[in-house]
């Protein structure tokens, strides 16, 4: 009976270890974002602001992971912390989007549901207050993957999404910014980001003066083990021709895929298109074998800046394992797991 008894112990002991078995999703879910990269220094900031980005970022991580920590999914993680994000006049998304060269607000935005490959993307529209649930409608109630315009507008209002005055996203600080560069040369693009001398002598030279660093993301885990990832912007001060980034381009700002990893890019978006960065990193991991961490810091670190382009990302795998590589100087980022503790960054380490 003693005998039994053991067997039975035991038996129970290796159930208890099989559910508790480490390393499941359910104990690695992980949400990262991040508030765009660029020649952001201690030095240029004061301590008021950095503590208002910093602010900005754990608002951000903590809204994202109460969904992520009550068994919500990585997709309504993203939203909610991108959301947040455009809320915040801070960033160069929603609220805190920058001027075209003809005073307007022109956003993009992109999220991808790694489950099932499923993508939306919104670009140039100028009345809709959070771009990310505009592009999360057109993935969930549209066929479609990408609108733009006019037309996306229209569909996000039909859908109940938020529209509102091209007025409710004028800030002084975005509108300074605009003027400013538009009297040094009314050709040139500021990006709002840092960059490397290129384009010399065209009518595009991209120039960086007020340091503020712009597209936000999010990408995350969660308990099932799926993968999701989030980008919204509001691209560059002063651009013209209804010009669009990396950003709500599936693929080469946005990806998503169970298989390997969720990415969302930062930078000077044409580079990023041009290498279609996030697929990249997701197809050599897949084909290539690489890590995460290989594979993010192959595209940034290297053939990102051998075109002559800069920027960062975030990137998640099916792990848990996370990658926040930027070639400039600085980067909001942040990240918490499943343990709670929230990490945010400014500058390099």
């Amino acid at each position: 009976m003693r005998l039994i008894y053991t067997i039975v112990g035991l038996m129970l002991f290796n159930m208890g270890l099989a559910q508790q078995k480490p390393g499941t999703a359910g104990e690695k879910y992980v949400l990262v974002i991040h508030g765009g990269a660029g020649t952001i220094l201690k030095s240029q900031m004061s301590p008021e602001k950095e503590k208002a980005y910093r602010e900005g970022l754990t608002q951000a991580l903590e809204k994202g992971y109460a969904i992520l920590k009550s068994g919500g999914s990585a997709l309504d993680a993203v939203t909610a912390a991108v959301t947040v994000l455009e809320d915040n006049p801070l960033f160069n998304a929603g609220k805190g989007a920058v001027f075209t060269h003809e005073g307007k607000n022109e956003m993009d935005a992109a999220i991808m549901d790694g489950s099932k490959q499923a993508a939306g993307s919104v670009a140039g529209v100028t009345v809709i207050r959070n771009p990310i649930l505009a592009a999360r409608a057109v993935m969930e109630k549209s066929n479609h993957v990408m609108m733009t315009g006019k037309g996306a507008e229209a569909f996000a209002a039909s859908q109940g999404i938020a529209i509102v005055d091209p007025s409710y996203f004028y800030t002084e600080e975005r509108w300074k910014s605009l003027q400013r560069v538009k009297t040094e040369d009314s050709l040139k693009t500021e990006l709002d980001h840092g960059n490397k001398p290129g384009n010399k002598g065209t009518a595009f030279q991209f120039e960086n003066k007020d340091s503020k660093f712009g597209t936000v993301g999010a990408v995350a885990l969660d308990k099932s083990g799926n993968l999701a990832a989030a980008t919204s912007t509001g691209g560059m001060t002063n651009k013209r021709y209804g010009r669009v980034g990396d950003a709500p381009i599936i693929g080469a700002g946005t990806y998503a895929n169970n298989a390997t990893c969720a990415v969302s890019c930062t930078g000077w978006g044409e580079y990023f298109i041009r290498l279609v960065v996030a697929k990249s990193i997701s197809d050599q991991m897949e084909y290539g074998h690489r890590s995460l961490d290989e594979a993010t810091r192959d595209l940034i670190m290297t053939k990102v800046p051998a075109l002559g382009g800069d920027g960062g990302l975030i990137a998640v795998d099916r792990e848990g394992n996370y990658a926040m590589p930027f070639n400039t100087e600085g980067m909001y980022r942040g990240v918490v797991k499943a343990d709670g503790k929230i990490e945010v960054y400014i500058y390099k380490h």
